[in-house]
């Protein structure tokens, strides 16, 4: 949490400023830009940009042009136009950083429909939008429950009404094309109320529900990623990773996409390798490659025939037999390069600190034998003092 009211309390706790979404200085909310460049004042004679972000539900950002020369500050709720009616939103960017985020969009500046600001929204706009806000998840459950009794093979994944009530969009995910038009029937008759139905694609549901992934995080598309790059299992080969669907699938159900994030590093580190394929020519006999080490520059060959004894050359060494191999000459064994490497020294760590040992409660202590006998004594001379004087005398 970045804003002061979302701090931890004293006990450890975390405070939670509890505005549900419309934190005041948007460092709660989902895919939040830094405004790097507020605290920066524009040259003499500049106008300020014109355009400002504004968040809906889920994350959905729209531009708008503030064409009504509002003062806008970062958390304000405004009322912005639509195709029908008017919505409402909180704004996240104002300023020449909104350019910035257009231009890597690919949003242009002069649209031929160009949506505009109205006011900051009113009090009665705010209930209107909490109220209609409260009735999407209901909706929600009768919605999917309407698209299993017609048997419709798609998921209704979220509902999102309009800031004015008027309209409701259903987003929804579907393998197949989908014909909904009883479907829509069904919700307007029920819901009575527009309805939008929207595709999207298990990305994007994974982007506007949010979760846990397996690094317990939350996801980086929920939070951060706004550009969804293709994924295959070639990033996993590349990086040696086992292809596990189970392990390799995110939420979504579909490769993670932190399996990019390294791999221009990987592919510049595989350029100083030999290909695998490649076999090294001797005169003991032909090795092929078993095992590549990316990270300390490392790579293991066995001789055809003796699959259970790798040899361990580097990068330069291996392409040094290739180069020697290609000019139809070759060397003696793989045993006089892997010689040459010299073996890990494994760091020995001594108690410098003056802690006890782990295991000083393992074996229990050795009793003394004085405390034993102490113990015998007295025990004997307890039972000869419960004993009559005649038996008493008799076992002296």
């Amino acid at each position: 949490m970045g804003c002061k009211s979302c701090s931890t309390a004293k006990d450890g706790q975390p405070k939670g400023c509890k505005n549900n979404g419309t934190c005041g200085t948007d460092s709660c909310n989902k895919l939040t830009v830094f405004d790097w460049l507020s605290n920066m004042t524009l040259p003499s004679g500049a106008s300020p940009f014109n355009w400002v972000e504004v968040r809906f539900k889920n994350g959905r950002k729209v531009y708008y042009k503030n064409l009504e020369n509002l003062t806008l500050s970062l958390g304000d709720v405004v009322a912005t136009q639509a195709v029908s009616g008017h919505d409402i939103g909180i704004v996240t960017l104002s300023g020449e950083l909104v350019k910035v985020q257009m231009k890597r969009k690919n949003i242009s500046e002069t649209p031929d429909e160009v949506f505009k600001i109205y006011r900051k929204a009113s009090q009665k706009d705010i209930d209107v939008w909490g109220s209609a806000r409260d009735k999407e998840e209901p909706m929600k459950v009768k919605a999917r429950q309407f698209a299993i009794d017609l048997r419709l093979k798609m998921k209704i994944s979220d509902i999102e009404f309009q800031g004015d009530a008027s309209k409701a969009t259903f987003y929804y995910t579907a393998d197949e094309r989908v014909d909904f038009r009883e479907l829509i029937k069904l919700f307007a008759r029920e819901f009575r109320i527009r309805i939008e139905m929207k595709q999207v694609g298990l990305r994007q549901e994974a982007a506007r529900l949010g979760g846990i992934g397996s690094c317990g995080r939350e996801l980086c598309c929920s939070t951060w990623l706004t550009d969804f790059r293709s994924v295959s299992t070639s990033a996993a080969r590349y990086q040696q990773l086992s292809l596990n669907p189970l392990k390799l699938a995110g939420q979504c159900g579909k490769l993670k996409c932190c399996l990019n994030y390294e791999l221009d590093s990987y592919l510049d580190a595989l350029k100083a390798f030999p290909k695998t394929g490649i076999k090294l020519k001797t005169d003991k006999g032909i090795a092929v490659c078993q095992k590549t080490d990316i990270f300390k520059g490392y790579m293991w060959y066995a001789y055809e025939g003796e699959w259970a004894n790798w040899h361990m050359l580097k990068t330069s060494q291996a392409n040094e037999i290739i180069a020697l191999n290609a000019k139809k000459e070759r060397v003696e064994s793989l045993e006089e390069y892997a010689s040459e490497l010299v073996e890990e020294v494994k760091a020995d760590f001594e108690n410098v600190v003056g802690q006890d040992s782990l295991t000083r409660f393992d074996k229990p202590k050795a009793k003394s034998r004085r405390k034993n006998n102490r113990r015998r004594n007295s025990s004997r001379s307890q039972k000869n003092s419960k004993l009559p004087r005649s038996q008493n005398n008799n076992a002296k």
